[in-house]
């Protein structure tokens, strides 16, 4: 009787891809390039090369699979077979040389397709091509396939440490500006607009942590909120938020450039929250507060005649409506009727603080421009037009009405002078 075979036991695809890796991973640094070139010409797809390659090299380099704990607790690329013990000098120069080599030949096997490694590896990759200071080229390579796909990276592996001496600040606010350009620069067709939003975000992310850094200068962070261009933020809060920060850490910072700072952010696309904070900020300037209350009423107006259009005979475009602006209760139109008192309320007491300033600095103008002689305090002027003018302001000078007022010199008699004047 013929013996039955038993089936073969079942093994999923993933676990065998993940042997496959392992198997591989065991091989020297020559034979893997060899052995993933075998596996491309054999028409692998590019994902499967790339996740053999992120593998490989989180396994010899802890340091680039992101995880603390694998990284201290990570094998080591350099043994030794000798009795005598190296000197610490030797051994940090070889690993730092061996680093520099795995890490070159990493960036010179990546598939050339775009979406075949992750945005965080590559990002990982370079923060180590900077530490062991990778020829410039590799460096280059690694700079313009993160800015393919800027949008898929995240802020954690965007806050790249400064290596080099000559810059001040912890962050390398450099490199990211030209990863940041570089996107820019693509195709409209490659990037689109909603991996232009993605980037928006995560660029006013990493200024408001980086402006906590005192070294920050402030053309640096100009030009890194301005490489964006203006449509690619659809809300400005996270802008707002470094500019604010940006200026807690700098108070020193003066008048002129905390202008230039806010022309940064639009009011308009501030949400109401922010705006509230803004209003109340006293490290922005009194313009900048001006331009966010206007907007906000403006904003609450055109809400209040949009809702009030619902009775009238021409009906609204229900397509540009905000959905939160077409179903408000009673309750909420009432706090939106006492936000938008409180907002005129504060635009009105800031006109007239404007107004008060204005006049005590064309007093004080005024006081410079005064003869030797002080009319105003002997309580002689001239009659013109049924008014006083006082001495010195000329023709076009200011006119006081003198009903009801008599003057210490003139009493009871009417000097001579007076008549000659008509």
């Amino acid at each position: 009787m013929r013996k039955l075979e038993s089936p073969e036991p079942y093994i999923p695809p993933q676990f065998m891809a993940e042997c496959w890796f392992d198997d591989v991973c065991i091989l020297d640094m020559d034979y893997f390039v060899k052995t993933l070139s075998g596996v491309t010409a054999k028409g692998v797809r590019p994902d499967l090369v790339g996740s053999l390659i992120t593998h490989y090299a989180c396994k010899w380099l802890p340091e680039l699979s992101g995880d603390e704990s694998a990284e201290k607790s990570g094998p080591t690329t350099t043994t030794t077979t000798n009795s005598e013990e190296p000197s610490p000098e030797s051994t940090a120069t070889a690993s730092w040389m061996k680093k520099r080599f795995f890490v070159e030949t990493l960036v010179g096997i990546l598939p050339p397709e775009k979406d075949s490694i992750p945005c965080d590896f590559l990002l990982r990759l370079l923060r180590a091509a900077n530490r062991v200071g990778v020829d410039p080229a590799y460096q280059a390579e690694l700079e313009k396939r993160i800015s393919w796909q800027l949008d898929q990276a995240s802020l954690k592996e965007l806050m790249l440490p400064s290596f080099s001496h000559t810059c001040g600040t912890l962050l390398d606010v450099e490199l990211v500006l030209r990863l940041v350009k570089g996107f820019v620069n693509l195709d409209e067709a490659v990037r689109g607009g909603a991996a232009l939003v993605k980037v928006a975000k995560l660029v006013d992310s990493y200024l408001a942590e980086a402006a906590v850094d005192s070294n920050l200068s402030l053309p640096e962070f100009v030009a890194l909120a301005g490489a964006l261009p203006g449509h690619a933020r659809l809300i400005d809060d996270e802008l707002y938020r470094a500019i604010d920060t940006y200026l807690k850490a700098h108070p020193g910072v003066s008048k002129k450039e905390r202008k230039s700072l806010c022309r940064l952010m639009d009011s308009r696309k501030l949400s109401p929250e922010a705006s509230l904070h803004a209003a109340q900020n006293e490290r922005l300037p009194v313009r900048a507060v001006i331009q966010v209350l206007f907007s906000e009423q403006t904003k609450l107006t055109r809400q209040f005649d949009w809702s009030g259009s619902f009775s009238a005979s021409r009906s609204p475009n229900f397509g540009l409506l905000d959905p939160a602006a077409r179903c408000l209760s009673k309750r909420e139109m009432t706090a939106q009727q006492m936000e938008i008192k409180r907002l005129r309320d504060d635009v009105l007491r800031l006109q007239s603080l404007c107004i008060s300033m204005q006049g005590q600095i064309e007093r004080m103008s005024e006081k410079k421009n005064k003869g030797f002689f002080r009319w105003k305090k002997l309580g002689i002027g001239f009659r013109s037009g049924g008014g006083v003018v006082d001495e010195g302001e000329g023709e076009y000078g200011r006119q006081t009405p003198v009903a009801g007022v008599k003057s210490k010199l003139v009493q009871g008699r009417t000097p001579k002078w007076s008549k000659s004047v008509s």
